[in-house]
């Protein structure tokens, strides 16, 4: 299992492990995290799951594809670090990863 740090805008932080291979949405939707709704259930059509990832952790994460590009398009306050958490596939070498969410969400 492989550990991820939701913090919201408020600067609250959970804790939620992952089985490898689970998304950073699904796990945090298993686990209830508020922020991430998830709302087309991972397809990459809705941007409900746009997080900040931390900067430590930006360059072990696969590009992003033309549709994540797309949909964050529609999210608000996309940064540099923003990504949809529904593409991001959680592994051991991504252990301890860091992700916020937008004041928006």
């Amino acid at each position: 299992m492989a550990k991820i740090f939701f913090t919201d805008h408020s600067g609250t932080t959970r804790e939620v492990e992952a089985k490898p291979g689970t998304s950073i949405m699904e796990a945090a939707v298993q686990n209830m995290v508020p922020e991430i709704d998830a709302d087309c259930g991972g397809a990459c059509a809705c941007a409900t799951c746009h997080v900040y990832v931390d900067d430590a952790w930006l360059g072990k994460l696969k590009e992003k594809d033309d549709m994540e590009e797309s949909m964050l398009d529609f999210a608000e306050g996309v940064q540099d670090n923003s990504r949809l958490s529904c593409q991001i596939l959680m592994s051991e070498e991504l252990d301890g990863i860091k992700v916020s969410t937008p004041e928006s969400q």
